[in-house]
């Protein structure tokens, strides 16, 4: 799929690959793995900036996934976001979209917000909030709607 899709049509909570369309390397070759891995990997999809109208492109809009966490003892030190914007020349593909009537915690309400944690269902949702502080999250349901939206689509279609 190409940026203008998912920024259209994936869920925010989905997973989502992207890829340069190049084969991976052997594991012994560590550099051009590494660089293979910054161009063909995953991430969960926290947010959109930007627009899209009826034949009108914002030039600026784009796409967060957060793509991992790192730390240790139950502590995150480090966390991996990978914006990309709607000119990038890669490939996308939804992985998984958010299953209906799990339960989505924005940090703040309005079109800058962005995903913090993804529930199961609501009573998960409100005590992950109750353990991790944000006082103006916003808690969101997934709906069959977004499911439906995300078939009509295609997930996997390339």
């Amino acid at each position: 799929m190409s940026p203008h899709t998912i920024f259209e049509y994936a869920p925010i909570g989905a997973i989502v690959a992207w890829s340069d369309g190049s084969s991976r390397p052997p594991q012994r070759h560590r550099r051009k793995l590494g660089a293979w891995k910054n161009s063909n990997s995953q991430g969960r999809l926290i947010r959109k900036q930007g627009a899209l109208g009826t034949g009108v492109v914002d030039p600026h809009a784009s796409f967060t996934l957060h793509e991992a966490d790192y730390g240790a003892g139950g502590v995150i030190a480090i966390r991996v976001h990978r914006t990309f914007s709607l000119n990038s020349g890669l490939r996308f593909t939804i992985i998984e979209p958010p299953s209906v009537g799990s339960v989505r915690v924005f940090d703040r309400p309005g079109d800058d917000s962005e995903l913090v944690h993804l529930a199961p269902h609501r009573a998960a949702a409100e005590q992950w909030l109750s353990e991790h502080g944000y006082p103006n999250a916003v808690i969101e349901g997934v709906t069959a709607g977004e499911a439906a939206a995300d078939a009509v689509e295609g997930r996997a279609a390339g």
